[in-house]
């Protein structure tokens, strides 16, 4: 059995055959002209080119390099484009060169005789061209694959080889029912999905810079609708770019139902996040900023995400605390409807002290204090009790910056009372004991060896 023949194979893999094959007559065509004396001639030429843009970098790219370093007062866009210059000077070396060799050739011999030597430039300037572009890209991994992508398309643009690549990529293809799906429908998905998805972020990012620059949406307002303007214009990108590549999305429908009801068992908890970060950003509870305590955890919200909150500790600890521990659980939010926080210090002094004498000092050391408030609440000093050994007091002061921390103010107020008593001879008593002997008992020492 001859397996290269059409009629024994199945229609697809005739057709996949077909097409290799006049890959293949092609390439043999273009190497059998390579092989030709002017075609070798040719390929000695381009590399001769190469060569000698390789000197030329070597010689101009330390000096363009040091005459850089000098340039310190330049704006960074400038610095920039010089040293995405010098990264490539070679390349640009070599395309100048290229073109130089092509157009003399045309002047001085046949357009044959410079074929291949043509084509090589304008490969090189391409792929030159592709390199400076996707410069423009920030993200590196999406930088790489468009940079290799589209030098792909380019190579197979200027060797007349689409067409081909084309029909070879759509017969690798597998069938689901109705739908088929293709290494080529692969790739125009990837591509295009991949130009909407670049065009939803970019317009995410804009809109939300825009959203938090605005002072009159709330902080928890800004980031709900961030978040629904993302979730928004991602979903519209991959449905509109599925459908611009000719996707029938009804089969789609279908398969999600089913995926939901699997997710909806597995995820619950996840599920469970997200929708009480949506509640937590719609009642306002709790929002970026807010100063909130949770167990044990004390700190400030940094961030709401979808997930889960980012509260930031004093120390400098990043706890990411579940969506759903905040509905359910017991929160304190220190600064829920206005940022004034109330603190309470308890101390005590002798009898002998003027309880209303402590009671003004208390308040003055208090006030003496940078972050303690004086208007609209001032500080106020109780006598609470009155103790085995001390008359007991306490001492209450507000302060409006909770972010700053709680235990350091307390500690600087109970510095300045100890200032103002020792300044003012108040004594800060501690327990004393007494001791009677009982008539007819000895008193016994025992002295250690």
């Amino acid at each position: 059995m001859d397996f290269l023949d059409g009629e024994e194979l199945q229609p697809q893999q005739a057709d996949m055959l077909e097409i290799g094959q006049s890959l293949l007559t092609n390439i043999e065509s273009l190497l059998s002209f390579m092989l030709r004396p002017w075609g070798a001639y040719q390929l000695l030429i381009i590399l001769g080119t190469v060569a000698v843009a390789y000197v030329l970098n070597m010689f101009v790219g330390p000096r363009l390099h040091d005459w850089m370093r000098t340039r310190e007062g330049w704006p960074k866009w400038r610095l920039r484009v010089l040293v995405v210059i010098h990264k490539r000077l070679r390349a640009i070396f070599l395309v100048i060169l290229i073109w130089i060799v092509v157009g003399v050739m045309r002047e001085v011999t046949w357009p044959s005789r410079s074929f291949l030597i043509a084509i090589f430039a304008n490969l090189a300037t391409a792929w030159l061209v592709v390199a400076f572009a996707t410069r423009l890209i920030s993200n590196v991994f999406l930088r790489q694959v468009v940079r290799y992508g589209a030098w792909i398309w380019v190579t197979l643009s200027i060797l007349n080889l689409t067409d081909q690549t084309q029909e070879l990529l759509d017969s690798l293809a597998l069938t689901f029912g109705e739908m088929r799906i293709s290494m080529w429908l692969v790739i125009q998905a990837i591509i295009v999905l991949g130009l909407f998805f670049i065009g939803a972020r970019f317009i995410s990012r804009t809109t939300a810079d825009r959203i938090r620059k605005n002072e009159n949406i709330s902080p928890s307002m800004q980031v709900l609708t961030v978040k629904f303007i993302q979730v928004l214009l991602y979903g519209a990108a991959f449905v509109i770019g599925l459908r611009s590549i000719g996707v029938d999305l009804t089969g789609l429908a279908v398969l999600s139902g089913a995926i939901g009801v699997g997710l909806g068992f597995g995820l619950q908890k996840v599920v469970s996040n997200l929708v009480s970060g949506i509640i937590i950003l719609l009642d306002k509870s709790i929002k970026p900023g807010d100063v909130i305590s949770l167990g044990d955890t004390f700190g400030w919200i940094n961030s709401l995400g979808a997930r889960y909150v980012s509260v930031v500790t004093r120390d400098g600890r990043e706890y990411l605390i579940p969506n759903e521990d905040l509905i359910t659980g017991q929160v304190v939010n220190w600064s829920h409807s206005n940022e004034f926080v109330r603190l309470d210090i308890y101390f005590g002094t002798a009898y002998a002290d003027d309880p209303h004498k402590v009671r003004q000092i208390a308040i003055d050391a208090a006030l003496s204090v940078d972050r303690v408030l004086s208007h609209p609440r001032k500080p106020v000093c109780h006598i609470v009790g009155f103790g085995d050994s001390s008359v007991d007091y306490i001492l209450r002061f507000w302060i409006s910056d909770p972010t700053g921390g709680l235990t350091n103010v307390r500690g600087q107020v109970y510095l300045a009372l100890w200032d103002a008593f020792q300044e003012n001879e108040i004594s800060i008593p501690f327990p004393q004991r007494e001791v009677k002997m009982l008539q007819g008992s000895e008193l016994q020492t025992k002295t250690l060896d």
